[in-house]
């Protein structure tokens, strides 16, 4: 088989994954049934304003609530306010939504029932430092875990302990009301505690387990943070508490099913699909080899699949900010840097990565397309790509290669994407 646009098909792949993750039929498949008393939609994450104007669309009686959603398009709602605020380092707006999220919930009785709403992104939007913590405390920690190179299990897991909101406090601000948590997920493993810090998820997570990994990764946080991990309050929720006894929770949307629908897409087309995982994590730069690595083994030995094939896996990679160098990007733009400086020269290998939300890290690309001229293309234009990685800033490298992948915010968000097409031509 030849594809003479490879481009235009792992595009094709990656609409397909987005669109597994459609808000609106995720949300048609988990209508929770109707309360006695009021009908209250809270949430946060990229998805939000999409996920609320679904919910509107589908939910057959009164309803009110408040979203958060970050800066820039949304989904315009009618019953609903969305609020906006900053990501992926929070900011004042963010500050304000948290404390209007949690009046929102004041005074529901048990007739009442609160509809949560939560994607990938909710950390950031939701700022709320607790009592002798300040918005520039809850910065510092993002920006600090931001360049950690940890785990977003890890992050999270931090973030839970220094806030009024996440770690299931949220769900807990509700009782006695019934809360149903409806979550479009963006961590390996779907670990519903783990999505936007878990705001309506309590998890047995403790401050010591978030000491632990702060001195693992040997990241430095104000005094004050510090010392208030060291307290009791600090403390998330219990799961066990009798407040959520009568909460559910649903993983509506997950990097699983996207990857699925992609890979039936590639075989429509033709082409045979494998699945490596989705649930890789690690430095992103490493599993750009390791992916460069797999494409050349079925390149160059037609092993361990046999061409054309395209290579599918998704998750969650890091990038570690080991100085104080960095430019434009994110961890799938970087992660394709570092593959295509591994494909240099070789012939019929093609990659896409994407962050399914449509945007990578700092710039409005989702991510970006290589192949085995790509890092030449970029000497070319004046650029080392060796330099351009060595300082993350893979989107200045793309910018120069044209090669760019810029769909625009999706909508949904279940991690990252990735799709290389090996050929056999």
């Amino acid at each position: 088989m030849t594809l003479t646009d490879p481009r235009a098909f792992l595009t094709s792949l990656f609409e397909a994954a987005v669109h597994a993750a459609d808000p609106y039929a995720a949300i048609r498949a988990h209508l929770p049934e109707r309360p006695r008393g009021r009908t209250v939609v809270i949430g946060a994450g990229k998805a939000a304003s999409q996920m609320a104007a679904a919910f509107e669309r589908l939910w057959d009686g009164a309803l009110e609530g408040l979203v958060v959603a970050r800066h820039g398009p949304i989904e315009p709602c009618q019953r609903i306010t969305v609020l906006q605020a900053a990501h992926p380092v929070p900011d004042e707006a963010g500050l304000q939504a948290s404390d209007a999220l949690l009046k929102r919930v004041e005074g529901l009785s048990e007739d009442d029932l609160v509809v949560a709403l939560i994607s990938g992104g909710g950390s950031a939007l939701l700022p709320a430092p607790p009592p002798g913590l300040t918005l520039a405390d809850e910065i510092a920690v993002n920006k600090a875990l931001l360049a950690s190179g940890a785990p977003i299990s890890a992050m999270n897991l931090v973030r839970k302990h220094v806030s009024r909101i996440k770690g299931g406090r949220l769900a807990a601000a509700c009782a006695p009301a019934r809360v149903v948590s409806l979550i479009v997920s963006d961590v390996p493993g779907d670990n519903p505690a783990f999505v936007a810090s878990g705001p309506t998820v309590p998890s047995t997570s403790s401050a010591a387990e978030a000491l632990a990994i702060i001195a693992e990764y040997g990241m430095q946080l104000p005094a004050a943070v510090m010392a208030h991990l060291k307290t009791e309050v600090a403390g998330a929720p219990d799961p066990a508490d009798p407040v959520f006894a009568r909460n559910e929770v649903h993983v509506i949307a997950s990097a699983r099913v996207s990857l699925e629908a992609a890979a039936q897409k590639a075989e429509e087309l033709g082409v045979l699909a494998v699945i490596l995982s989705d649930a890789l994590e690690g430095e992103a730069r490493d599993i750009g080899r390791m992916h460069a690595a797999i494409a050349r083994e079925v390149r160059e030995r037609n092993r361990p699949f046999a061409r054309p094939v395209v290579i599918l896996s998704g998750g969650e990679t890091t990038v570690t900010i080991s100085n104080d160098r960095y430019g434009k990007g994110g961890r799938n733009s970087e992660l394709l840097l570092s593959l295509a400086l591994d494909i240099d020269g070789t012939a019929g290998i093609h990659a896409l990565a994407a962050d399914t939300d449509g945007i990578d890290g700092s710039e409005n690309n989702a991510g970006a397309f290589a192949d085995g001229t790509t890092a030449a293309r970029i000497r070319a234009a004046g650029g080392d790509p060796r330099a351009f990685l060595g300082c993350h800033d893979a989107w200045s490298a793309f910018s120069l290669a044209d090669s760019l992948f810029v769909p625009g915010p999706t909508g949904t968000n279940v991690n990252d994407f990735r799709a290389m097409l090996v050929t056999g031509d």
